[in-house]
């Protein structure tokens, strides 16, 4: 499988690349600061900004699936870039696309009309980040794509230890935090597997 990956330099999106060239994959990263990635067999990095719509399609040409793991750092990045990705994958015709969002944009079980950063289950005062996942999802859920957001919530650095839980829309019960490395595993081996297709998922401990 030829995957692109949007955010491959971050803590989540450095370990998915890893993973899937270490299953023999090929792998395109689109990334601001190439030196910021090691030169791997199979590994092609093109430097450009996600939020340039040809810098997008140059790196997804011959492409079967997608992985944003983009963050939003404050900045508009990740809603800028959304849609020259789904523009490409469109002109492409590629159908499968993987994104790392946040537990705040999946439902409330307090407030059931309301996603969890609108509602009292969130101890968050700035909702900036979870506005700008709540657009990308809003955009990918009007998209046609095969999408799936996998929505992690306090997200400390760690290896992958298999041992979480996911539920479909919402975030499991007491759920407080998940590792990069097992988030990394959940959504990459999700971008394969197709459990999830057309769901936000959440996963915790």
């Amino acid at each position: 499988m030829k995957i692109v990956l949007f955010g491959a330099t971050g803590r989540t999106g450095s370990e998915i690349v890893r993973r899937a060239l270490t299953d023999g994959h090929e792998v395109t990263a689109l990334v601001r600061s190439p030196e910021k990635c090691k030169p791997q067999e199979k590994l092609t990095i093109i430097a450009g900004d996600v939020r340039n719509p040809d810098a997008v399609k140059k790196a997804m040409a011959g492409a079967d699936a997608v992985v944003s793991a983009l963050g939003t750092d404050k900045t508009t990045t990740l809603t800028e870039a959304m849609p020259a990705i789904i523009e490409g994958m469109k002109e492409y015709g590629i159908k499968r696309i993987v994104t790392i969002g946040t537990a705040g944009i999946l439902n409330s079980r307090t407030e059931p009309s309301k996603l969890r950063y609108q509602s009292n289950e969130s101890h968050r005062k700035l909702t900036f980040a979870a506005e700008e996942h709540h657009k990308v999802f809003t955009m990918l859920k009007d998209s046609g794509l095969d999408w799936t957001i996998v929505c992690p919530t306090y997200l400390p650095d760690g290896e992958a230890s298999g041992n979480y839980r996911t539920e479909r829309e919402y975030l499991p019960i007491d759920g407080a935090k998940i590792s990069t490395g097992d988030t990394a595993a959940f959504a990459y081996d999700e971008l394969s597997k197709q459990n999830h297709k057309g769901f936000r998922v959440g996963i915790s401990y």
